[in-house]
């Protein structure tokens, strides 16, 4: 027979509605939607930021130099290549306010700027002004503008004064909105805003002190970015010198919002994969339906091809219907929810309906729906005429044709193949991917288990009617057992490993801090204040420790002669400057794991001690060659020895020591912690801050605390989007229920009519849904554990910890989830008449 006469057949059958394709339509549309949701929004914020660069960085390009300004070259070049340049200075330090005898202060960002600033954008300020007039303060001193909320923190009021290092400023505004902030990144502060000439008095910006410089260029409306980079590049190629532009403004963000919305869609494709498992079970119920007209079918000619085809056409529509419907939900919902959207993004964000990120998640549909229909529509090659009046399908082979099995396995590599293409990062979704299978492989396992449990605890379990009743029917393959544990199970497995990598990356950043953590990091210490700064803490009996070193920022450059990139890739390493100090003797507590320590009178040939484990990722042995560029000046050291380096104990750890004749005239300042008994830690930061007002002090829980609310931002994200997977899971779980509906009537007029009341047959089915949801829950809490274990292991290098709480409300979770499905569709069968069901089946 003919395609085109199976299409006949196959609208022919379609005409009878969706009727038990509901579900269907509804888990292959929810995953759809939420994968195209997030790519259109991740498309609309990567629009916004290619279209505002110039604006998020504040200039078309930007130079940045570490601890240093810009010397006279670079200045030319930059003066004969803009049409105008805009200096800014970025650094940390503590905002005080005097308040009687006690001062007040607090960790603040500081950008300094000059008359240039901004190129582009125009800060708000409260009270409306100008920057400008905001920063020309009042007849006595310099004005400043602050985030409100360091103002709210110190208490602070327009017309205020405070303290940056010795310098007082006049507050005369409140920061509203900064242009270029999204540029900055991270910060452990909120951002003050004041002059660089204001700040000449300060102390805040002596040679060594920790800060970069930043040029910002105004460039002509021809220029060729591209070009300019080059040139740049290769202009102050030994300097030091960090180029961005316009291309891409905000170069951290745009990476952020990369791996998280890739993040994301995996999540996604975990939902599509929970929907996956209801279309099938929808599939087999419709074909389980339809055993009757597939064997007339057969009787009338129809061979095994034209039977596939008839139904394949049929479900082909269906898919299409449930995509399309997924991909308009996906496209129009960021649409509508713009404004929402907008108003908590930090980035500008253009909203439209784009192609790409809609034609991504129609393939992952397809493919979806390809894998999980294939084997429930092959089986329809097993009816016969001979079994008209069989539930064929019910006792047919496990599995199908070794053709269906081939077409499923490239199904699946080109589904895992397009994730890693789309998401940028194969090595996540192969993870995502490995999971998503062994999740499935465990719950399938986990589904025949328990009905193999149930049909053994059903003899010990006489004198208990109910409970008898609920594991027999468990036991029953046509209760559904398999699609609630997999559905459910699978959704909750999700969820699962979510909160547990959640706790544990909470943990590693908190709770796993040593017994003794620094109370302090005191940062910008000068060299002739470090004899009074020892000791106001050595004579203090409440601090117990002190440590300190020498610290300087460089960037590697070069390794043995080579571009450094083309030899360690992207080791975080060469992300921007890192921290190096220097020590003519080995530290105390300082094990050297390969080569020697220089002698303590050493004063050769620039040498090199490196981090032992950095090292070796970096593929870097003692005998190679560093170059590193320090305030503008290349040092090329040979590495003599290899240390470890532990930086979990949160106290000075550097990935480069050297010589200290390597460095010999560098300008620099002294780092140090204090470990101190907490009621001290007051009397500490106010007597040395005052003292030494040059001095950044940084409170080590108050970063923690910091760092810990970004990841919690990041955790409630990734539950959002596991929270699509529970609710597919959960739609699932409805369409067994209401599919198991008739023989629920038709089971509970058999008890009625031996004697069971309602409330034992509603404990009955009560019974069954808890026993299925407790069961799935405990699968979900096993392999979302083992998930989260191997995320945090082979991904993020932490200790693992079981978050016992999230694991267990997981398990709860799964209990209610199923109970609740199943009394909604317990009601009509307790209310029906025994022989309205009995003389119905005749």
């Amino acid at each position: 027979m003919s395609l085109r006469l199976a299409g006949r057949l196959a609208r022919r059958e379609l005409r009878g509605g969706l009727r038990g394709f509901r579900v269907f339509l509804a888990c292959l549309a929810l995953g759809v939607a939420a994968i195209a949701a997030v790519g259109s929004v991740r498309q609309a914020i990567q629009t916004g930021l290619a279209q505002e660069g110039a604006a998020l960085l504040g200039g078309d390009a930007q130079l940045e130099f570490t601890y240093r300004f810009a010397n006279e070259d670079e200045r030319d070049w930059m003066e004969q290549t803009a049409t105008a340049v805009s200096e800014v200075v970025d650094f940390r330090s503590m905002a005080v306010v005097q308040q009687g005898e006690e001062a007040q202060r607090a960790l603040t960002q500081v950008k300094s700027v000059d008359a240039a600033y901004p190129l582009l954008g125009t800060p708000v300020l409260d009270p409306d002004q100008t920057l400008s007039a905001a920063l020309d303060g009042d007849q006595n001193l310099p004005g400043a503008v602050m985030d409100p909320v360091l103002m709210d923190r110190l208490g602070l009021s327009v017309g205020d004064r405070f303290a940056l290092g010795t310098q007082e400023f006049a507050l005369t505004a409140a920061l509203i909105h900064e242009p270029d902030g999204a540029a900055d990144g991270f910060g452990l502060g909120p951002r003050t805003l004041v002059r660089t000439e204001d700040l000449q008095a300060s102390g805040l910006l002596a040679p060594g002190t920790l800060f970069s410089t930043k040029y910002r260029l105004a460039l002509p409306p021809d220029t060729d970015l591209a070009a300019l980079s080059t040139t740049a590049q290769q202009s102050f190629d030994s300097t030091g010198m960090r180029w961005t532009d316009a291309r891409n403004g905000a170069p951290g963000i745009a990476e952020f919002v990369a791996r998280l919305s890739a993040f994301l869609v995996l999540v996604g494709l975990s939902g599509l994969a929970v929907g996956g498992i209801g279309v099938s079970a929808a599939v087999r119920a419709y074909l389980r339906q339809k055993t009757e007209t597939i064997a007339t079918l057969r009787t009338l000619g129809a061979d095994r091809a034209t039977i596939l085809q008839i139904y394949m056409i049929q479900i082909g529509v269906l898919s299409g219907i449930g995509i399309l419907i997924g991909i308009t939900l996906g496209g129009l919902l960021p649409l509508l929810l713009a404004p929402l959207i907008e108003s908590q993004l930090p980035v500008p964000a253009v909203f439209s309906l784009y192609t790409r990120p809609l034609a991504e998640a129609a393939l992952y549909g397809v493919l979806t729906a390809f894998l999980f229909t294939l084997w429930p529509l092959a089986r329809t090659e097993e009816v016969r005429a001979a079994t008209l009046f069989r539930d064929a399908l019910s006792s047919a082979r496990a599995l199908p044709r070794p053709v269906f099995i081939l077409a499923t396995g490239i199904g699946l590599v080109l589904l895992v193949a397009s994730a890693s293409w789309f998401s940028g990062s194969a090595r996540l979704t192969l993870w995502t991917s490995g999971g998503l299978v062994g999740a499935l492989f465990v719950l399938s396992l986990s589904a025949l288990a328990i009905r193999k449990f149930a049909r053994f605890g059903a003899k010990p379990a006489r004198g208990r009617p109910a409970l008898r009743w609920a594991l027999s029917a468990i036991s029953d393959p046509r209760e559904g057992a398999a699609s609630v544990v997999l559905s459910l199970g699978l959704g909750l497995s999700v969820l699962a490993a979510v909160g547990q990598i959640d706790g544990t990356l909470r943990n590693a950043i908190a709770g796993n801090l040593p017994d003794v953590a620094p109370s302090y990091f005191f940062v910008d210490i000068q060299k002739d204040q470090m004899p009074g700064f020892t000791e106001r803490l050595n004579a203090d009996p409440a601090v117990t420790r002190v440590e300190s070193a020498p610290m300087l920022r460089g960037i590697i450059t070069q390794i043995n002669g080579r571009p450094a990139r083309e030899v360690a890739g992207d080791h975080w390493v060469l992300d921007g400057d890192r921290g190096v100090t220097y020590s003519a003797a080995r530290p105390q507590n300082t094990r050297v794991t390969a080569g020697e320590w220089w002698p303590d009178d050493y004063s050769g040939s620039p040498q090199v001690s490196f981090a032992a484990e950095e090292a070796e990722e970096m593929g870097l042995s003692p005998g190679d060659e560093l170059t590193v560029n320090i305030l503008g000046r290349d040092i090329t050291a040979e590495i003599t020895s290899l240390r470890e380096v532990d930086f979990s104990t949160a106290g000075i750890g550097f990935i480069m020591s050297m010589n200290p004749s390597a460095l010999a005239g560098a300008p620099h300042s002294f780092i140090a912690t204090v470990y101190a008994e907490e009621q001290a830690e007051a009397a500490i930061l106010r007597d040395l801050a005052g003292q030494y007002p040059n001095i950044t002090a940084i409170r080590v829980r108050d970063a923690i605390d910091r760092v810990s609310g970004l990841l919690a931002g990041l955790a409630a994200a990734t539950s959002y989007g596991a929270g699509v997977s529970l609710l597919t899971g959960f739609l699932v779980l409805i369409g067994a229920a209401a599919a198991g509906e008739t023989a629920r009537r038709y089971e509970s007029a058999i008890l009625k009519t031996l004697g069971a009341d309602r409330r034992r047959i509603l404990l009955s089915f009560a019974l069954r849904s808890i026993l299925l949801g407790a069961a799935a829950g405990c699968v979900a809490l096993l392999t979302g554990i083992l998930g989260g274990w191997a995320v945090a292991t082979y991904i993020f290098d932490t200790g693992f910890t079981v978050i016992w709480s999230s694991a267990l409300g997981i398990v709860l979770a799964g209990i209610l989830v199923t109970l609740g499905a199943g009394l909604v569709f317990a009601l009509r069968p307790l209310a029906v008449r025994p022989a309205s069901i009995l003389r119905a089946a005749d």
